[in-house]
């Protein structure tokens, strides 16, 4: 069996090939990077390395070549315009390539979420289906990440968590979690033309994160709830591009909307223990 995995050299794609090591099954593992150079330092010998390009066609048909599984990892590009032409073409390689299955990391409850990143999966959901392919789409939710890291130091510092979230809650997972998730897919049969939605079997607020953040760092931390004008206000205060700060605020008032409260049973299953929260914020700060 031969299993390749695009952007390998990302955290997820690295962390996925990490896990696949650690089973260690008879597969071959195939990383498809754009840059050899980094990934020959990244990787062990064991891994095959192929160079593939979003933006290159003859480079990902190359890659793909007598590929039985690809993890497809989404492009990470902020033009979501542009993230649609290079979904379009990693597919048509994989589709010339005759690919045997491909495993997308797509988003969370796609289908009805309002948080505009959606769009783009689903589009890249429906050319995956044009193509004929036989499919996974691993819809992962948010990272935790994004939302817990080294900057709530400044939260600590500051005594507070400004936000527009509200009393609303969310659903995230962790990428190593996902990663984990991925990998046991990967190596397991079935999940044929399904969607695997890996939403955490548990929900969190930031008021849950301020009381964490107190806990964590022996300081008092509140949650400070704003409307959006007044959140996107803060966010370009503090130092936040203006587009971020509302692309922020944005996914902030989806959360007070509550439409990332939706809780899944398939990554429990997958990997067993979730990462908690307070793992999360004491790894961070």
């Amino acid at each position: 069996m031969k299993i390749a995995i695009t952007g390998a050299t990302g955290h997820l794609g690295n962390t996925v090939i990490q896990e696949l090591l650690d089973k260690k099954g008879n597969d071959t593992i195939i990383a498809v990077v754009r840059n050899k150079e980094k990934a020959d330092k990244q990787f062990p010998a064991a891994i095959n390395i192929r160079y593939g390009n979003y933006n290159d066609y003859a480079s990902l048909l190359k890659a793909f070549s007598e590929v039985d599984k690809l993890l497809f990892i989404s492009s990470p590009s902020n033009d979501d315009m542009e993230r649609v032409v290079q979904h379009a073409t990693v597919i048509k390689a994989a589709r010339d390539a005759s690919v045997g299955q491909i495993y997308y990391t797509s988003f969370s409850h796609a289908d009805h979420s309002t948080i505009s990143l959606a769009k783009l999966h689903l589009a890249t959901e429906a050319a995956i289906k044009v193509s004929n392919l036989d499919y996974t789409f691993i819809r992962n939710p948010l990272y935790s990440e994004v939302f817990i890291n080294a900057s709530l130091k400044e939260s600590v510092a500051s005594g507070e968590l400004v936000t527009n979230t509200g009393k609303g809650t969310l659903n995230t997972a962790s990428r190593d979690d996902l990663a984990k998730a991925a990998a046991t897919l990967l190596c397991t049969d079935g999940y044929r033309n399904e969607i695997v939605d890996l939403a955490s079997s548990h929900l969190w607020s930031f008021d849950d994160l301020a009381e964490t953040l107190t806990e964590a760092s022996g300081k008092k931390v509140i949650h400070r709830a704003v409307s959006q004008p007044e959140a996107i206000q803060h966010f370009v205060a503090s130092g936040m591009p203006e587009p971020a700060a509302e692309f922020t605020a944005e996914m902030y008032q989806a959360i007070s909307d509550g439409d990332i409260s939706q809780t899944e049973p398939h990554l429990t299953k997958l990997i067993g223990q979730e990462t908690t929260l307070k793992e999360m914020v004491f790894r961070s700060i």
